[in-house]
């Protein structure tokens, strides 16, 4: 976690890490392959949570009883090798190999049958590195789980356990909840037993946290007041109608525990991992092919935009991509995909990322004044379209003759052109979009895989294009 986010904050998953002790390991039993061919079956309630005003309740008793049921304890435990506790004065002081021992580290979080047939939700930090995981129900039943897929980008994981007619949880639409909602959360927090709170939703759609961005993640979080703590990880955030809204996933606070600041997971994102990994064991996400800025006060008068109005605009086009296919085109402005409102970066990255390849979408534009709706296919996002990353947090795309006419930039320009610089980038404040690397300690930067091995670790000089202008800026490129 970065130390750095909020002075004395800290920003932490929250999966329980018991103790080690000595032992050899067991070899893993269960496979995902043979679960393949097995399917989630979901029950879905898409209506919002209130219709209209109701009386005060004195007890949600009746809600909260079969939503324990369907929560469940996750125990991981994982392998490690460690140094062996020797005498000071034995044969290590002479250059002989330090003996090690095996371990096993158990670590606990929490999990949400959603499905009759074992299916169950939880996070990808739960399962993630374990060689052996185990799922106790609250009826005191355990099984062996078998990992069917993860999801680092957006912390989602779904085991597996071999159990029939299991208690489960009715997803809601969580694009319908709002702040005020009353929410509950339901895990084993600290290995002290399931647990139920009760609070609201502070918030929704909270980004920019940093707590996925080690892998480029997708941070879209419910914010609660309800108390959870280390050991909730994975479990259930549910609404007053005893829906599943949200899977909990992390907490910000001073002192490791519950200070009133947490995140879950919206269930509908959660949903669209889970559908995708057990329909064909991975991720697939929607791509689009732009760059975009949010359109703030001076970017609304230079288009002639309304002051107050909530888009995005089109920095650059991708050449060859669905969105050039499409017609987009630099200063379009972007307000809506598929009905849904897009105000910003992380709403476009969002949008487009749940829907899967193929998929047609509609997009409301501004074009010199004008609205206009344009249809786009969505391809495939891969790895040449995502990790375009020179440095960490600034992508860049060769400079095509395409891009040189947009850009207007003369003929005898060769380089990379910067396509997205991101906020919590530490070279924010020094690179920007367009702007086109010549150069990497002198030498030509001609491509993505030869300007990455020009770079070197420490301080590194890049030869910058920008706007008619030359001049060298010095980064420093961080030893990992």
């Amino acid at each position: 976690m970065k130390a750095n986010l909020t002075s004395g904050l800290v920003l932490a998953f929250l999966v329980f890490t018991g103790g080690r002790f000595a032992a050899a390991p067991n070899d893993p039993t269960a496979t995902a392959k043979a679960l393949s061919a097995v399917k989630p079956t979901l029950t879905i309630d898409n209506s919002p949570v209130s219709e209209s005003k109701t009386p005060a309740a004195t007890s949600y008793a009746d809600i909260v009883e079969p939503v324990q049921k369907a929560v469940v304890s996750v125990y991981s435990t994982k392998i490690v090798r460690e140094r062996a506790t020797t005498n000071p004065l034995s044969h290590e002081s002479f250059g002989e190999q330090v003996p090690t021992r095996e371990a096993k580290e158990q670590g606990l979080g929490s999990g949400v049958i959603v499905s009759a047939n074992g299916f169950i939700l939880t996070n990808n930090h739960v399962v993630e590195g374990a060689d052996e995981l185990n799922v106790s129900l609250p009826d005191g039943r355990e099984f062996k789980a078998s990992v069917i897929g993860t999801d680092p980008k957006t912390d989602i994981a779904v085991v597996k356990i071999d159990a029939d007619n299991l208690s489960t949880l009715v997803l809601a639409d969580s694009d319908k909840l709002r702040v005020g909602d009353i929410v509950f959360a339901v895990g084993n927090p600290l290995g002290i037993g399931q647990t139920v709170t009760m609070g609201i939703v502070s918030a929704m759609g909270r980004n920019n946290l940093q707590l996925l961005e080690g892998v480029h993640g997708y941070e879209n979080f419910i914010q609660t007041d309800a108390a959870i703590n280390v050991g909730n990880s994975g479990g259930a955030l549910v609404d007053a109608k005893g829906r599943l809204v949200g899977i909990n996933s992390a907490i910000i606070s001073t002192t490791h525990g519950n200070i009133g600041i947490g995140l879950a997971i919206p269930v509908n994102l959660a949903a669209s991992i889970m559908t995708s990994l057990t329909e064909s064991g991975s991720v697939t996400r929607g791509y689009l092919g732009i760059s975009v800025d949010p359109v703030n006060i001076e970017i609304a008068e230079t288009l002639g935009l309304k002051k107050d109005t909530k888009a995005v605009v089109i920095t650059i086009v991708t050449p060859d991509s669905p969105a050039e296919k499409a017609g987009l085109k630099r200063s379009d402005a972007i307000f809506s995909i598929q009905g849904k409102p897009v105000t910003s970066v992380q709403d476009l990255r969002l949008l487009v990322s749940q829907m899967p390849p193929e998929t047609e979408i509609d997009m409301k534009i501004i074009r010199d004044g004008k609205e206009k709706t344009l249809k786009a296919t969505l391809g495939r996002l891969t790895d040449d379209n995502v990790q375009n990353e020179l440095i960490p947090g600034v992508e860049v795309i060769r400079l095509s003759d395409e891009l040189r006419r947009r850009l207007d930039i003369k003929d005898r320009i060769d380089g990379l052109v910067v396509t997205n610089v991101e906020r919590n980038s530490p070279y924010f404040d020094r690179l920007a979009p367009n702007m086109v690397v010549l150069e990497i300690n002198r030498r030509p930067a001609a491509d993505l895989t030869g300007a990455r091995q020009l770079l070197q670790p420490g301080r590194n000089l890049l030869y910058i294009y920008n706007r008619g202008l030359y001049r060298y800026i010095a980064v420093i490129k961080e030893v990992r």
